[in-house]
């Protein structure tokens, strides 16, 4: 494991230690003798005179060493009350022998011998401790603080790995061993002193070097690939990790604080489509804009990309204090970070259903654009608080819309979900009802362009599945699912911010907007793949010595087996490759008022029953579906679920 001799000393066994330095010792005893007469005498002493001297000192010194406990004092601590203990020790070693020869004498030794022997010794000695003290201490602090760090390997021995391995050698958290990378002209090579090794042949060697992680410095590298990496890598118990992308390494800014646990981003195995430049800019350069929800997990990353594509003012309005603040100071942190961004920041503290206060906003600031980000989203929430989902999520849309139409605003884009298609609770249901208001009122006379666009689950969102394994996984489990057969779409949020914000270059009035999310993902699988890069292995009946349970909860309270992104047929396609457009019907605003307003006076009455009725209503495809926490998993197989 360690390859130079002070690490190699540090790992014998102790008896085999004790015994060098009595080896040791025994030879600067021998030594000082020699030294000793050939200082007196001035030539090298002949063997006669040796014969009698050295087994004299050895008898002498060697039983006091042992006796006074010289061999148990650990080398690498050596100190003043060490050397004290030398000093002892051969003071108490040299009354005998000081004896013997001055006193006594012995054949052919000058009896002077007894007196430079011993200080000859005690110098010996001396020095000999502290050799070893400078010679074992630091490799010993090294393996001590290296046996409460990680052992990992960097996948990558490029410019990014490189860089990774500056930060790791200061870290106090890993030990850097070695490179992983899939040039057969880098194999074998070494990289700052360290090896670069083979991946295809992991499996020969990662317990050998006692590996416990595995880093992964592959920023340009597709999602494809990085996935086909992951999938060999998480069959052995490896922790993987991975760092930011190729504009943080270029920028300089990957620390170590920058290394982050995998999502499932990274095991989705479709790439970004590169976004359509004019279409970013459209409704976005030199003009204002309006994001509502700014400090949502959507609305915060429509506001970043946004400030990129130089507006000329961003308006950022949301109801909660702390998310405006932390969204607002991000966004001037970023600001001062790059050149040539240079936008007007106007954070507003307000709920999208005070009416008089959208009209004051829109009427001051008067943007181009609106994003409606804002929404209560959380299903279970939801479906527990029925009278203030359906005045946010509705009648905060309506109030928008209508403000945006009075006040001129050009463009008003609302973040619809997948759990509008065919909802199955009241938090679906809102969000249909909201484009179904964005419908009508496109559909009546009017210069405002209303589009909505539509899509399923975003990594890393404040309801997303991936943060509660995360911490699932760090609490030692179980990692809950709801349901063996469950799946769900997933999309990384910057990237559907972008999507968004080209979809809304593409509306004409009226359009509900559809993101291809590619495959959908099987929960069960995620929770296992995120145990499994965890380093981990899932406890179940083929495994029962494994780390962490899975267990099945059953469904919760409106939640369905499969989201769908369409309700009807047939959807077209846009100028973009991931931008579909579905064709959904809708009730005319003429009708639709009339019904809405009924349905504010039960909000407002507080009748949830009467709301909840006359939403089902209005909504005819919702269905709703109660919890079921009975569910059993239909193949048992599959895990140990308590």
């Amino acid at each position: 494991m360690f390859g130079t001799l002070p690490h190699r000393l540090l790992k014998l066994p102790r008896f085999l230690k004790r015994l060098m330095a009595l080896s040791i010792d025994s030879s600067l005893i021998c030594i000082s003798v020699i030294l000793a007469l050939y200082l007196r005498l001035g030539e090298p002493p002949t063997i006669d005179g040796l014969q009698f001297a050295v087994p004299t000192a050895l008898a002498c010194g060697l039983p006091v060493f042992v006796a006074l406990g010289l061999y148990r004092v650990i080398f690498r601590y050596s100190s003043w009350p060490a050397l004290a203990m030398v000093l002892r020790a051969v003071i108490i070693s040299s009354i005998p022998f000081v004896a013997v020869v001055t006193m006594v004498g012995l054949p052919g030794i000058p009896r002077t011998i007894g007196i430079i022997h011993p200080i000859l010794l005690l110098l010996l000695v001396s020095l000999s401790r502290a050799v070893a003290h400078g010679l074992l201490a630091r490799p010993y602090a090294t393996i001590r603080d290296g046996a409460n760090r990680a052992r990992v390997l960097i996948y990558g021995a490029g410019s990014a790995g490189m860089q990774l391995l500056g930060g790791l050698r200061q870290s106090s958290e890993f030990t850097v061993v070695g490179f992983l990378d899939d040039d057969r002209m880098l194999i074998g090579e070494r990289l700052h002193g360290l090896r670069i090794y083979d991946p295809r042949k992991l499996e020969t060697f990662y317990q050998e070097l006692e590996i416990s992680d595995i880093l992964l410095a592959l920023p340009g590298t597709s999602r494809a690939r990085r996935s086909e990496i992951i999938a060999a890598i998480k069959r052995f118990p490896l922790h993987v990790r991975t760092i930011p992308g190729m504009t943080d390494i270029a920028l300089g800014n990957v620390a170590i604080t920058d290394i982050r646990e995998l999502d499932v981003a990274d095991l989705l195995g479709r790439g970004a489509v590169p976004p359509q430049e004019s279409l970013l800019a459209q409704n976005v350069a030199g003009k204002t804009l309006l994001v509502t929800g700014a400090g949502g997990s959507i609305g915060s990353e429509l506001c970043r990309q946004i400030l990129e594509l130089a507006p000329d003012r961003l308006v950022l309005l949301d109801n909660s204090e702390y998310a405006l603040y932390a969204i607002h100071q991000e966004l001037v942190r970023l600001q001062s970070k790059q050149d040539g961004i240079r936008a007007d920041l106007v954070p507003i503290l307000a709920s999208v259903t005070d009416i008089a206060r959208l009209d004051g906003i829109l009427k001051c600031w008067c943007p181009h654009t609106l994003y409606h980000a804002a929404a209560y989203k959380h299903v279970p929430l939801v479906e527990s608080n029925i009278v203030e989902g359906i005045t946010n999520n509705v009648f905060g849309t309506l109030a928008v819309a209508q403000a945006s139409k009075r006040n001129g605003v050009a463009n008003v884009l609302l973040i619809s979900t997948d759990k509008a298609v065919r909802p199955t609770n009241i938090m679906g249901a809102t969000k249909r009802l909201s484009e179904m208001v964005l419908q009508a009122l496109a559909d009546s006379s009017g210069t405002t362009c209303f589009a909505m666009v539509r899509f399923g689950n975003v990594l890393g969102s404040s309801g997303s599945v991936v943060p509660l394994f995360r911490q699932q996984i760090k609490d030692g489990g179980p990692v809950t699912v709801t349901h063996l057969d469950v799946i769900r779409y997933f999309m990384t949020i910057p990237e559907a911010a972008q999507l968004v914000i080209q979809a809304s270059a593409m509306a004409k009035g009226g359009e509900v907007f559809v993101l291809d999310m590619g495959e959908p993902v099987k929960i069960m699988d995620l929770a296992r793949n995120m145990i499994e890069l965890s380093g981990l292995s899932v406890r179940d009946e083929r495994n029962p010595k494994g780390d962490i349970d899975i267990a099945v909860v059953g469904m919760r309270p409106g939640e369905k087996l499969y989201e769908e992104l369409l309700i009807g047929e047939n959807p077209e396609t846009t100028n973009h490759p991931r931008i579909l457009k579905a064709n959904e019907g809708f009730i005319v605003w003429d009708r639709l008022s009339i019904v809405l307003d009924e349905l504010r006076k039960m909000t407002l009455e507080q009748d949830e029953e009467g709301a909840y009725a006359l939403l089902r209503d209005m909504v005819p495809e919702f269905t709703p579906v109660a919890a079921d926490l009975t569910q059993q998993p239909a193949d048992a197989s599959q895990g140990s679920f308590r």
